[in-house]
């Protein structure tokens, strides 16, 4: 019997990132306002009621709040035991929830998708816990975010150890909804630019987000040396104020659980006119 894969990240580093943003401000966190406000939006347009309601999270005290007041009941899952405690949630990673089947409506994930062990197993879990008719909302950091920082953690004189999380691309997740068995699957992106004097600042608003790394193995620490090349790597990407523009690329995405009465695709095959009948031009 062969052993089980090595996990590429540590729940211990997940637990002491999460539990460390209970010690934090809420302001410390610019960018889940951002991402709950998106994500708000979004639901406000479906126009139907979602009483039994799942946060992944229970960082966002404003978005807890506001889906208790659309919701009867909330259940809030959160990894780091100490902010699960401050917030009345249920400890457990996202990919290893353990409730019963068929027990929401709507299960809201305002990041983290692209940290978990097992993203496909994950997504299976979550789809279980659906309801016929219940929806999947979220969102994560996807590919192409922080390319700045990922070029320059990649200079000479650093390294080559992986240091930053793999992404998760846009065509990726449409696939892994549908796999998965979600209905009507919907993945789009939105660029947010931020813009620092060093990288220490970038890093420092990663940390107060939750977004420092947990590869596992930890990649050893980075010497007085490469601190100054990455410093110099980073500071040459400035624009002419000095001042460097990060790119975040906030994937969002959502998923229906099936149920009999929502639109369905038309059979393959099934249309009258020809794809080169479409095309003719028009005389």
């Amino acid at each position: 019997m062969s052993p089980p894969p090595r996990p590429l990240f540590s729940a211990a580093r997940h637990r002491a990132q999460r539990d460390r943003l209970a010690r934090l401000p809420a302001s410390a966190n610019f960018l889940a306002p951002i991402i709950a406000e998106t994500l708000l939006d979004r639901l406000a347009m479906v126009k139907r009621d979602f009483p039994r309601i799942l946060l992944i999270g229970a960082h966002d005290q404003a978005l807890a709040d506001h889906l208790r007041g659309i919701g009867t009941e909330l259940t809030i899952i959160e990894a780091g035991p100490r902010l699960a405690v401050a917030s009345g949630a249920l400890v457990a990673e996202a990919d290893a929830i353990d409730l019963p089947f068929a027990s929401f409506d709507l299960i809201v994930w305002p990041g983290g998708l692209d940290g978990v062990n097992d993203v496909p197993g994950a997504l299976v879990r979550l789809h279980a816990l659906l309801a016929p008719d219940g929806l999947l909302l979220g969102a994560y950091l996807g590919d192409g975010s922080l390319p700045r920082l990922r070029r320059a953690v990649m200079t000479d004189g650093v390294r080559p150890i992986a240091r930053l999380h793999p992404q998760i691309d846009l065509a990726a997740m449409g696939n892994l909804l549908q796999r998965v068995g979600f209905t009507l699957p919907v993945v789009d992106v939105e660029t947010l630019t931020v813009r620092y004097g060093d990288w220490r600042a970038l890093v420092r608003d990663l940390r107060a987000a939750g977004l420092a790394s947990r590869l596992y193995p930890a990649p050893p620490p980075l010497t007085r040396a490469e601190v100054q090349q990455i410093a110099i790597a980073f500071a040459a990407q400035a624009d002419p104020d000095g001042r460097i523009a990060e790119s975040l690329r906030i994937v969002h995405f959502s998923g229906w659980a099936p149920h009999p009465d929502q639109p369905q695709p038309a059979r393959r095959g099934s249309g009258q006119t020809s794809l080169a009948a479409a095309l003719k031009p028009k005389s």
